[in-house]
């Protein structure tokens, strides 16, 4: 399998319905304009890790940043920031240490 496209959903004045999409055990990839955060459920029984893959920021630095979410819980994760974490296609790359009931949205707030 390959890595598979999120969708962002906007949040707005009216609200917002969330669409949880199953995490893929490839990844996934989401647009990020920066306004643009995760929100994952974990409903294992087991902490998972996400990880988002970071780039060279204009310095040569790199590093993923790892995010704990603990069994039975759910973790916001955001904004990200485009300079340290967009692919060259503008894409974020998530993976996940499990994917057995955990969920994911991706939510833009513009």
């Amino acid at each position: 399998m390959a890595r598979t496209a999120l969708a962002v959903q906007s949040c707005a004045i009216t609200g917002l319905e969330t669409v949880y999409t199953a995490a893929n055990v490839d990844g996934h990839s989401v647009a990020n304009n920066g306004e643009m955060f995760l929100h994952v459920k974990n409903e294992a029984v087991a902490d998972i890790t996400v990880t988002l893959v970071s780039v060279a920021d204009p310095w040569g630095r790199t590093g993923d940043r790892a995010v704990v979410v603990s069994a039975g819980e759910e973790r916001m994760i955001g904004p990200i920031p485009p300079h340290l974490f967009n692919q060259a296609d503008g894409t974020v790359n998530v993976n996940f240490s499990a994917v057995t009931t955990v969920t994911i949205a991706a939510i833009k707030l513009r």
